[in-house]
């Protein structure tokens, strides 16, 4: 595929030094989901717990999980950059180093971060380094950040085992990004479950055809 300068530009993960300064003051939004009317911000329930994505546009990667069984509430974001409280158009620059994702959070006693792992991994082909399909450059990379050391250890295994799977079915490594969280910007509202208010609207998620087992590594 041919990359212009400027889609390699936004493929490289830019420097600390040189991200944008962004600012102090967050991205007013309602906070409360269009598809349930939960708040967004409230402090997780005993029962639940929660997983931050990223897999390309944040748009489609959102739906695919507020369709998910157990799943409380999703909204959209930012992290993994640099720059605090950034803008989409700053994002979509390249120069913030945050990725689009998406909030999940999910009931225990219906679902396990296991299954929405596996949501994770087989909605999104987690091998294409900084893209994801058509949608180029270092926000579309695919990520995972997690709250506890505990997750990071389950999201860990779940990559061992959805990779000898990719193996078998000859793609390359997973480049996804797995990491602690520093900080969930959100998004601003028209991103928040944009598909469920503009159904028509731009979906690049794809899959690599995979299956993700769960479960323990043997």
């Amino acid at each position: 595929m041919f990359f212009t300068k400027d889609k390699l530009k936004k493929s490289t993960m830019v420097s600390e030094s040189d991200a944008l300064p962004g600012r102090t003051s967050e991205i007013e939004i309602s906070g409360i989901s269009a598809i349930n009317q939960e708040a967004l911000k409230r402090p997780l329930h005993n029962n639940e717990g929660e997983i931050i994505v990223g897999m390309g546009c944040f748009w489609g990667a959102e739906r695919k999980f507020w369709n998910t069984p157990g799943v409380t509430v999703t909204s959209v974001g930012y992290a993994g950059g640099y720059t605090p409280n950034p803008t989409y158009e700053e994002v979509c620059s390249g120069r913030t180093g945050h990725s689009e994702v998406v909030r999940v959070v999910f009931d225990k006693n219906i679902t396990s971060l296991q299954t929405v792992l596996q949501v994770f991994w087989e909605s999104h082909d987690p091998t294409q380094g900084m893209r994801q399909g058509n949608d180029i450059g270092s926000q579309y990379r695919s990520v995972i950040y997690t709250s506890n050391a505990e997750d990071l250890n389950t999201v860990n295994e779940s990559k061992l085992r959805y990779q000898a799977e990719l193996d078998k079915a000859g793609y390359g490594p997973i480049t996804t990004e797995i990491e602690m969280l520093s900080t969930y910007y959100y998004a601003e509202e028209y991103h928040q479950q944009y598909l469920h208010k503009n159904p028509n609207g731009y979906c690049g998620l794809g899959g690599t055809g995979v299956s993700c087992p769960i479960g323990t590594i043997k």
